[in-house]
């Protein structure tokens, strides 16, 4: 299994937050095997479009 994300997200993280908050609602709290695997994407999306904080120098 690859933990890698396949591409940049072209969502925003918002969107993204929200596409995971919608299948939080649809599940009624408890997701099956295929909705663990579409949660793990949707994690792996949401962070590579979140904004990276900067370090300082």
């Amino acid at each position: 299994m690859s933990t890698t994300v396949e591409a940049v997200s072209e969502r925003s993280a918002a969107e993204v937050n929200e596409a995971i908050r919608d299948l939080w609602l649809r599940s009624g709290g408890t997701l099956s095997v295929e909705q663990r695997e579409e949660y793990r994407r949707l994690v792996l999306e949401w962070a590579a479009a979140a904004p990276q904080p900067s370090r300082a120098a």
